[in-house]
Order: C-alpha cells, then structure tokens, then sequence
C-alpha cells in the first residue's frame, strides 16, 4: 500500500478513495474566468483542479483562486523556481513541478523547504516525450525504465533535503509504455502514483486509451488519483474518470447504465434511446442502476438487478422496477417514463 499525502484535505494515497483530478484551460491570471471553470469541474465531480503557472502573474492569482474554489488546487510550474514559491506563499494546495528542471541545488533545495514549511505536496510529473538526453541515450528511447530512473532521480533531489511529501506520475502517449512504467515504480517505491495517459488525443480515442491505461492500472491495485487526458471540454474528462471508476467498481456514487448491444430481435430504435438515457443521467445523483434493453429477452429477466429499466417490443416496449414490469407503453413514451421510475425512487 502507498503512503498518503494530504492536498487541501483530500488524501491520496494509503487506501483513500481514488480522487479525480483536471486541469483548468482559461488564462490562470483571469480569476474570474478559472474560478467559473474551476467551479464547473467541481459540479462535475472533479476533487483537485491544477492550474497553469507560466509566469509571476499566474503565481499571484492563486490567492484570490483559493478564495473562490470550492476544490483544492494545483500549480503547474516548469522550470521558474520563483513560481514555486510565489505558489507556496499564496496558498496553494499541491505543486507539480520537475525538480531537475529548476536550475542549481540551491533553488530545489528553496523549493523543497517552503513546501515542507507550508505542508503542500509536490507530485514529480514524468512525461515520456521530454526525458533528459542522458536517459534516453541509455536506454535507447523514452522506455518505461528510462521515465523511472528519470522519476527517481527527481525524487532523490527532494529526499536530499529530507522532503518526502511526493506524489509521482509516469506519463506516456503510449498505453503500454505509460502502464509498464507506473507497474515499475510501484514495486520500488511506495510514493502515491497519479495515473494518466497523456497526449491521449480527442474524446473518443482518449477515453479508450484512459480506460484501457488507468483502468487496468487500478484493476490492477495500482495507483491513487488520476486525470483523464482530453482534447475536449476539461470537463469531459472528470465525466470519463468518473465512467473508468465505476466501470472497474472503485465508486458507486451516481447512476449506472446498463444496455444490451442490440441483434436481430430487437425491434425498436434502442442505440439513440439508450445515448438520450445516458445523457439525461448526467443530472442524476442517485446511486442507482438504469438498465435501457433492446427486447424481452434482455429485458426485466437479465437486468432484473436494475432499479429502473426499460425493454423495447415493436412499437412499444414496457418498464420494469427490480425484474417486475409496472407498465407497458408506446415507445415515444419509454423514455419520460422511465424518467419519472426515476424520479420515484
């Protein structure tokens, strides 16, 4: 099991449920811009949001940034030590930064002992398209073996100035590469693991990779807190992480879906039913199962473990409640109806 750490009284790692992070896209300096962001992920269910730290002006907004934010924060530092500080002065919760990439000792070291004066964390973030040279002469290439001897070596700074409070990610654009390096780290180290998979690309080809990547990793028992990588809306990527913890049964929070994938028997236009119920669960809060069934086969039979259901026939089809029918209705009205089973539980 991995040792914990604690941002802004969410705790990582040692057994803590698997936190959900994102990263904030708006001009980190337009407060109130981020704050409305930052605000939506939370609603999403989003527990951390980072934010991007280029310059002194972004390091100087996260005072007001905390003030506002209803989650803990994140700073997003590459190689301006000064930032780091700046963050730590104006409270921020986490900063994730590569202490290899800020310069002379000293500047670690002045790193390192504000964080440690201020109890926040720092996560080393590892990313396979920007190892050092020396490694990847080594090891011929951004391999898993090289982004872990790039992430101790990061982590050997910090334990140089008896720093401790760390977090690791191992990030690849490439699933097996990004899964083999986390599979490493976590036989050698018990440092809590942030699970991504980056450069993960749009939408859909993310979520595959993401599910494929960070859900067999914590299948597997390994990792802590994750962000799901998207070329999309950041918001999309908590609905995605949220859809991975649920798939792998790590959070039961909020409805499950469940729909057959249609044949031959099925007689009504299920696929855009089944996509219209996935959507208007999104503002469902229950922790129910939904089931969206294409026949009678399917239906109140094999998701009699549904709460609410609906199974289509020709024309019509009939909703059911834990394996009972309680009506038969034309298939314009499946929908509302199974909305309104919903709503009565």
């Amino acid at each position: 099991m991995s040792r914990q750490i604690n941002v802004g009284g969410v705790t990582i790692g040692g057994g803590a449920p698997v936190s959900i992070q994102s990263m904030a896209n708006t001009p980190t300096h337009d407060v109130e811009a981020t704050l409305s962001q930052i605000r939506l992920l939370a609603a999403a269910g989003c527990d951390i949001v980072r934010v991007a730290v280029p310059d002194m002006r972004a390091a100087k907004a996260i005072g007001a940034l905390k003030s506002g934010s209803p989650v803990p924060l994140v700073a997003d530092i590459h190689f301006d030590y000064r930032l780091a500080l700046e963050a730590a002065e104006q409270g921020i919760d986490k900063i994730r930064i590569n202490p290899g990439n800020i310069g002379a000792p000293e500047r670690v070291e002045a790193v390192a002992g504000s964080c440690q004066e201020h109890g926040i964390p720092i996560r080393v973030g590892v990313n396979g398209g920007s190892l050092e040279k020396e490694l990847l002469a080594r090891y011929g290439g951004p391999t898993p073996e090289a982004m872990v001897e790039s992430a101790l070596g990061h982590i050997r700074l910090l334990e140089r100035y008896g720093f401790q409070d760390i977090c690791v990610s191992l990030k690849a654009s490439s699933v097996p590469a990004t899964m083999r390096a986390y599979q490493l780290m976590a036989e050698r180290y018990d440092y809590p693991l942030h699970l991504g998979v980056t450069e993960a690309g749009t939408r859909e080809i993310g979520e595959l990779k993401a599910a494929a990547g960070i859900g067999g990793l914590l299948a597997l028992g390994v990792g802590d807190t994750l962000r799901v990588s998207l070329t999309a809306d950041p918001v999309e990527e908590v609905y995605a992480a949220r859809k991975i913890l649920k798939a792998i049964g790590l959070r039961r929070e909020g409805p499950e879906l469940i729909s057959c994938p249609t044949c031959g028997r099925t007689q009504i236009d299920l696929i855009p039913m089944a996509r219209q119920v996935e959507e208007l669960l999104r503002g469902v809060d229950k922790p129910i199962t939904v089931a969206v069934m294409g026949c009678v086969v399917n239906g109140p039979g094999e998701a009699s473990h549904a709460d609410v259901g609906l199974a289509g026939g020709k024309g019509e089809g009939v909703l059911f409640k834990r394996g009972q029918i309680v009506a038969k209705v034309p298939e314009d009205q499946l929908v509302p109806g199974l909305l309104r089973l919903i709503e009565e539980l």
